[in-house]
């Protein structure tokens, strides 16, 4: 089993940054990939981006590709998601993920982190 706390949400203004970090502990040999998720009030989940075991393929959502990036250091265990020119529209709670599995060459993400809020004002 893996568990994953995530830190660094907060309240920024538009065109303002955040890093959000994602601590994985326990069988964290045993993951395939890790993402970045978020849900905004009365939305559906969205998948912002996904990184490979060794960080060798990365993939972004069209929404926030050229602003975010999505990096592992995996002797610290931690996966990142740097936020750049965040605008009222990323507001949402942002949760880590890990897929131990991968079906129909989708990852299958069935471990969570608790969620950290990053809350854009215009």
């Amino acid at each position: 089993q893996v568990q994953l706390v995530e830190s660094g949400g907060g309240s920024v203004q538009t065109g303002g940054s955040l890093r959000l970090s994602c601590l994985a502990s326990g069988d964290t040999d045993s993951t395939l990939w890790m993402g970045w998720f978020r849900q905004a009030q009365g939305k559906e989940r969205e998948r912002v981006a996904q990184i490979t075991a060794r960080g060798g393929i990365v993939a972004y959502a069209d929404s926030v590709k050229g602003r975010f990036t999505i990096s592992r250091d995996n002797v610290k265990n931690t996966l990142y998601l740097q936020m750049n020119s965040l605008k009222p529209e990323d507001t949402a709670i942002y949760y880590c993920a890990a897929a131990q599995a991968v079906v129909r060459s989708s990852p299958l993400y069935d471990t969570w982190g608790q969620g950290t809020q990053v809350t854009v004002s215009s």
